[in-house]
């Protein structure tokens, strides 16, 4: 059985609670164990992970949020710097499933972080444990 983190910028709580939802099912159908960690935003998910992964209590990680284009761009750096700093961790051997969504406004998120439609948090769950389980197949 994992024990996996999830590491949820929350800015937008409704949606933030349906990536969580999703996240959360997915593990626990998977037969595994999770927990929750809260940050302030988007950029601070990956230094989350990488200090949480020093604990060595965690097997994998799921990453969720919700960054919505606005006037500035603000979007862009925020968009990108935290997925390059997850797919660092990644590509460092860490399990990441990352679902935090980059979306041009609501009506997409809602699309995508609702368990009937595309269910993002609970890919990214499911995104963390496929790694999980090539890093184990690898290393035998």
């Amino acid at each position: 059985m994992a024990h996996l983190l999830i590491v949820e910028a929350r800015f937008y709580d409704h949606l933030n609670d349906l990536l969580i939802d999703g996240a959360r099912a997915a593990i626990e159908a998977a037969g595994h164990t999770h927990e929750t960690l809260t940050v302030p935003g988007a950029l601070e998910v990956p230094a989350a992970i990488a200090l949480a992964d020093q604990s060595e209590r965690f097997d994998a990680y799921v990453a969720l949020g919700v960054v919505i284009r606005g006037e500035t761009y603000h979007f862009e750096i925020v968009a990108g710097e935290s997925a390059r700093g997850i797919m660092a961790l990644t590509i460092d051997g860490l399990a990441i499933g990352n679902g935090i969504l980059t979306v041009e406004n609501e009506a997409q998120a809602l699309t995508r972080a609702r368990l009937t439609e595309k269910d993002k948090g609970g890919e990214a769950a499911k995104a963390a444990l496929a790694l999980l389980d090539l890093r184990e197949r690898m290393a035998r």
